[in-house]
């Protein structure tokens, strides 16, 4: 099993890419783990603040459930993922199985800022973005399938989405085996970081 970590700021085009590359391998020979799901659980905290958590910050993950998982599936096991509503800021009781593959790639803005999360990947990918690019997918992408204003989103944006950025996730970025600029729009970068998994593949 290969395991592919791929992270970058929010809004930099990760999706895109891990799209494009489970595109170019066959059903059932890839998994996909986001990051987002294995976000804690808040329910025990008023709707008000829940809005108000900092969902930027490593803190706001649970790690351990993530790692658990990820070893688990390299050691053949099913797993059963957490779902993570952003409407609702808490996790659903459903959970979605996964099956372990012969690829499984990890995705999420704070993926590398873990030490013991990036010695569990075998390829670690940082899509790297212009910051202005970032901040108008975010907006499109938040008033779209989060229900957000512009307004709230802009205001998110410079409270935490901008510090926690410069603070947690551009460092990660040194960690990173391969970066792709510009995110999906980056048709090169996606064929090269193919051709490694199925390199790594065929060993």
């Amino acid at each position: 099993m290969l395991i592919v970590g791929i992270a970058g700021g929010t809004g930099s085009g990760k999706t895109t890419v891990v799209k494009n590359v489970m595109n170019s391998f066959l059903k059932g020979e890839v998994a996909l783990l986001p990051q987002d799901s294995y976000y804690k659980d808040n329910s025990h905290l008023p709707l008000e603040e829940r809005q108000k958590l900092n969902f930027d910050h490593p803190d706001s993950i649970e790690w351990p459930l993530l790692m658990e998982h990820l070893i688990e599936l390299r050691q053949g096991r099913v797993i059963q993922q957490p779902v993570y509503s952003y409407l609702t800021c808490t996790r659903s009781p459903e959970t979605i199985c996964i099956q372990p593959r012969k690829v499984v790639i990890v995705e999420g803005i704070l993926l590398l800022t873990q030490k013991e999360v990036r010695d569990l990947l075998d390829i670690k990918v940082f899509v790297d973005t212009d910051a202005d690019d970032r901040l108008a997918r975010v907006i499109r992408r938040d008033i779209r399938e989060r229900g957000r204003s512009a307004e709230a989103v802009l205001h998110r944006y410079e409270k935490t989405v901008k510090p926690m950025h410069l603070d947690f996730i551009e460092p990660s970025k040194r960690y990173a085996d391969l970066i792709i600029p510009q995110g999906g729009e980056n048709k090169v970068g996606i064929r090269v970081l193919t051709s490694l998994i199925r390199h790594h593949l065929s060993e």
